[in-house]
């Protein structure tokens, strides 16, 4: 068993990663931005909840955000920092994407490296949004892997909300690294790069007006805004939520994952093929879906980008979960929240 401070703790991933943390017998810290929102957790974990505690982190851009949250008794081996900004109603690129996820993860970094030295390892999660190059557009055949790096800039970023999210990424990964560099902590840094996560929501931590956003698009067809037609299904590449989880899980726990970068991605998609199985699995809500299917299963007829997944299956032992039980989960827990 470890002492394990887990950030952002009430997101969609994190949520899943308590899970396993919890499991597997940690006793963890979730970092949270209200006390509501930690109690709903430990709540739902009635089993586990001599081995969780919280802390409140209200603004995780504050300077010394993090500074008390690192320090326990018994001290930390390990913290997964998942917190970080991932919506596209923004106003202020710079303040709302930019500032938070830069500043937040170098800030829980200067944090562990001033109060917490006894851990060893720090996950982060980053995105495929950090490594993937938008001038390539589909790039059919190209296949991405962890040595791949977006190369936006800052300037690039201010344009777009979206584009202010993939630098957000990208930058603030480069800082972990940097920092690193730079000050050659005791800890080692391993990031999870996620594509698209789908998956099953917690209820008890999401309405179905606050979704999470990768989820949305599953939620809006089985609402009937895409029976005149699929939207584009944008990001080809896909993992389930569990899936991810168990990365940063592996990630904290094993020794060799240190210093590296984690491709977690399961594979292709479409909405088209979400909306297969959503018509298979759910014939209840078939009238809400397009009459007719796109061509080429909704891939783009010169065909598009892949990945490269081997090194997660390799060094974290993933096995990656197929998009019909993702799909078919998280129908099934929308459902319970009144779909």
């Amino acid at each position: 068993m470890a002492r394990i401070l887990l950030s952002g703790a009430s997101g969609f991933i994190a949520s899943h990663v308590l899970d396993i943390l919890l499991a597997h017998g940690h006793s963890v810290r979730i970092t949270v931005r209200s006390a509501a929102k930690a109690e709903k957790l430990i709540a739902a974990h009635p089993e586990h909840a001599s081995q969780i505690d919280y802390a409140i982190v209200a603004d995780i851009a504050a300077p010394g955000a993090f500074d008390e949250a690192v320090k326990s008794d018994p001290p930390f081996t390990a913290v997964i920092h998942t917190a970080s900004p991932f919506h596209f109603n923004v106003t202020n690129v710079q303040t709302q994407l930019l500032d938070p996820a830069i500043r937040g993860t170098t800030s829980i970094l200067e944090a562990i490296y001033a109060h917490a030295p006894t851990v060893t390892r720090v996950v982060i999660t980053s995105s495929f949004a950090a490594i993937i190059d938008a001038s390539r557009g589909l790039a059919s055949r190209y296949i991405y892997s962890e040595a791949d790096w977006n190369p936006i800039t800052h300037a690039q970023a201010l344009e777009s909300p979206s584009a202010g999210y993939r630098a957000s990424k990208t930058l603030a990964e480069k800082a972990a690294w940097e920092f690193v560099a730079t000050k050659k902590p005791n800890f080692s840094v391993a990031t999870v790069n996620p594509p698209l996560v789908l998956g099953p929501v917690k209820p008890y931590l999401a309405d179905l007006e606050h979704i999470n956003t990768s989820n949305e698009r599953t939620l809006n067809m089985l609402r009937g805004a895409m029976k005149d037609g699929l939207a584009p299904t944008g990001t080809y590449l896909w993992v389930d939520v569990r899936d991810v989880a168990a990365a940063h899980v592996a990630a904290a726990e094993k020794e060799e994952a240190g210093g590296e970068r984690f491709f977690v991605v399961e594979g292709l998609f479409s909405n088209q093929l979400i909306a297969d199985v959503i018509r298979e699995g759910f014939p209840e809500f078939a009238g809400q879906l397009p009459e007719n299917r796109e061509p080429n299963d909704g891939y783009p007829a010169d065909g598009v980008y892949t990945a490269d997944n081997s090194k997660s299956k390799k060094v974290l032992g993933l096995k990656y979960k197929p998009l019909k039980e993702s799909i078919t989960d998280l129908v099934v827990s929308l459902k319970e929240m009144g779909v």
